[in-house]
């Protein structure tokens, strides 16, 4: 029998079992509800199936795609979301622990089976069916026996079903990203008319308002900004080969990662693309344990139903990971890649459209959620370096590179076409421009060893970084001179300072990092490292200590200063305060609006000895720290997978000034204005 021939015999054997659920009283009373909600969810994803097989949802009208895609995400949504069994407090509250929680993770990982319905994936559709049917009949069979069903049996049906479809999971995954022949997505980009909304139904994803007008929007606009859109996002990826001295030619695919709703600039962006040798690839961001769930998306998306249900469940592996897992998991990546090697070498690096405007995030920590133990953690992290040295091995650092740039979301505002046409306004700003200020000030700071930074205000700012020292800064420099390439839009000078003598106290009153809110952040550096941290979200400082850990130093007990940089932007900074949506600003655009400090890697992991340069022909060296020296006597202990970028805006900033070795003092800003010679220009947007 073929395999695809078993799978649908799998799949039909499973599927009549589960019809007879709902007629059957046999799982436990308490227990009862839960399995025929899902049974209903099912059966209601496998007609979706059905419609997509069948061509039928193609025919369907704009309502009916509405109501049928409102439907599928309706349990999760935030005024359903108190009484829905992906809710985890609800869960434990309904079924009690450890059972709530288990039967929780099962919920959300029979949800991923939606964009599986759309794709047409009978196998990964099969497996969680079965999955599904083993954690009921062991119910059933306690039921029987009359006792209470035992949780760690149920665990353990969980555990193996992690443990024995991760490599399948993960190959499916990574060959959407490198292979472009895996096409569903670029199919619906390319051949749909995109005048007639309906196709953005067709994705799988959940949509709004949001993905509707961006399209309507994008849809009024004339080709040639369409163009400039989708040609300062390319020209940026191969901009960013260029003056990383990397070679383009050798690599023919590119991953685009975007929201929906702007197909019409991405239709584009995949000529151009097209037109310099590399192919689109699509990968759709994660919807289940394999993938990783989390707010902030990672891959093509539609709207986030509920943020607080990602939240919720983000860290649905601590139910499992143990040594065991964890070297199943290595293994797989590693078979996966080495079978998938050539592909891998061509893969050049992803091409991000990042979306912003929604109304922030402001997460709710629940007791019933599942969290990684101490021990996960640690376990979590040396795993994750593990991976990223295979993936490395695979996708070389040293060869590949990417693009991002950002464009406002309706929600924003009433007033979003105007906001969208500053955003494209910002996105192209004069490039010869900025390059020529940006390199004024990175002459001075060639001349430092020390660079002060100082808040005023509430701002409560008071950081020394360390430079290194030039052996010929004639021919060398410290810092990258960054205008419109991998970081769209223009506007920052950048180094990796050394850790050894950088020191002091870093504070913003109010940031948003990765979509998540954190008010008055304090972070104290000793050498370089983390030493003490401190928000004001929670009531209990304990609650706070342990959302930065979590989502900022991501499970790390301390994490070094891996980046250092000066935001020029102040156009950027300007049409925030202008609009009031300061609080809505990606980190792409936020980190222009002032200096700003990235814990973690260095903005050169794994490609430091690649040699660069700025415009002005020095060499930039600064592409180290300690830390990642240590790559050639243990990579394990270079790397640490993660790099949050944190701005002090400039009406928060007292000085940036630097010191040279003989005491020399060259300020830069002073009172949120720039006032070294050459710079003037700069403060042009700040007073208008």
């Amino acid at each position: 029998m073929k395999r695809e021939e078993l799978i649908e015999e799998r799949f039909g054997l499973a599927l009549e079992r589960i019809k007879e659920i709902p007629d059957e009283s046999i799982c436990g009373e308490a227990y009862r509800d839960y399995f025929v909600l899902m049974t209903e969810f099912l059966l209601f994803v496998e007609r979706t199936y059905e419609l997509v097989e069948s061509g039928k949802l193609k025919e369907m009208g704009m309502e009916a795609l509405k109501e049928h895609n409102r439907s599928l995400y309706a349990d999760i949504l935030p005024e359903r979301y108190g009484e829905s069994y992906g809710n985890p407090a609800y869960a434990v509250d309904r079924l009690g622990e450890p059972i709530g929680r288990l039967l929780s993770f099962l919920y959300t990982e029979l949800r991923g089976m939606i964009p599986l319905a759309y794709e047409q994936n009978r196998a990964a559709m099969t497996a969680r069916l079965e999955l599904f049917l083993e954690v009921y009949q062991s119910f059933v069979c306690a039921a029987q026996e009359e006792r209470e069903p035992d949780a760690e049996a149920v665990r353990q049906i969980l555990y193996w079903y992690v443990s024995d479809y991760y490599e399948a999971e993960f190959e499916e995954k990574t060959l959407y990203l490198l292979d472009a022949e895996r096409d569903f997505a670029r199919r619906i980009i390319m051949e749909s008319d995109l005048t007639d909304l309906r196709y953005l139904y067709w994705f799988g994803e959940y949509i709004t308002e949001n993905e509707l007008k961006t399209a309507a929007h994008l849809n009024g606009m004339p080709p040639e900004k369409i163009k400039l859109m989708a040609d300062t996002y390319t020209e940026g990826y191969r901009i960013g080969f260029e003056v990383t001295n990397k070679d383009i030619s050798i690599k023919e695919t590119v991953a685009i990662r975007y929201f929906l709703g702007f197909e019409r600039v991405i239709r584009e962006a995949v000529s151009n693309f097209d037109r310099i040798g590399l192919q689109s690839a699509f990968c759709r961001a994660g919807a289940n344990i394999f993938q990783g769930r989390s707010v902030n998306k990672n891959g093509y998306c539609g709207a986030n139903p509920n943020k607080q249900y990602d939240y919720d469940h983000k860290e649905d592996m601590a139910l499992f990971l143990d040594g065991a897992l964890a070297e199943r998991k290595i293994e797989a990546v590693r078979n996966v890649f080495e079978r998938h090697k050539e592909l891998a070498a061509l893969f050049g690096g992803p091409a991000v459209v990042e979306s912003f405007g929604e109304e922030p995030f402001v997460p709710e920590n629940k007791a019933a959620a599942c969290r990684l133990t101490e021990k996960q953690q640690k376990l979590s992290v040396s795993n994750a370096g593990k991976i990223a040295d295979i993936q490395n091995e695979y996708i070389k650092g040293e060869e590949r590179s990417f693009t991002i740039i950002a464009f406002p979301v309706p929600e924003i505002g009433e007033r979003y076409e105007e906001i969208f046409d500053d955003v494209v306004r910002i996105n192209t700003l004069d490039y010869m421009l900025y390059r020529d200020i940006q390199q004024t000030i990175i002459d001075v700071l060639d001349k430092g060893a020390t660079v002060l930074v100082k808040g005023m205000g509430a701002n409560r700012t008071d950081l020394k970084i360390k430079l290194h020292e030039l052996e010929d800064p004639k021919t060398q420099t410290n810092f990258e001179n960054c205008v419109a390439d991998v970081n769209i839009p223009v506007g920052e000078v950048f180094t990796s300072p050394r850790l050894t003598g950088t020191e002091g106290i870093l504070h913003v009153t109010r940031v948003f990092l990765h979509e998540l809110e954190y008010k008055d952040l304090r972070i104290r550096f000793k050498d370089g490292f983390v030493t003490d941290y401190s928000c004001a979200n929670f009531p209990g400082e304990e609650d706070n200590r342990k959302y930065i850990k979590d989502n900022v130093l991501y499970h790390h007990d301390s994490l070094p200063m891996g980046e250092f940089a000066i935001g020029t932007n102040t156009t950027a900074f300007a049409v925030a305060r202008k609009y009031g949506m300061e609080d809505k600003l990606p980190i792409l655009i936020a980190e222009k609006t002032g200096p700003h400090f990235a814990l973690g890697d260095t903005c050169y992991s794994h490609e430091e000895s690649v040699k660069s340069y700025n415009p002005d022909k020095k060499e930039i060296v600064a592409k180290e720290n300690e830390v990642s020296a240590l790559r050639d006597t243990d990579v394990s202990k270079a790397y640490f997978q993660c790099h949050t970028d944190i701005t002090i805006p400039y009406d928060e900033l007292g000085e940036i000034s630097v010191l040279t070795g003989s005491g020399e003092k060259y300020v830069i800003i002073q009172n949120g204005q720039f006032v070294l010679p050459g710079c003037e220009e700069l403060n042009r947007a700040l007073a208008e």
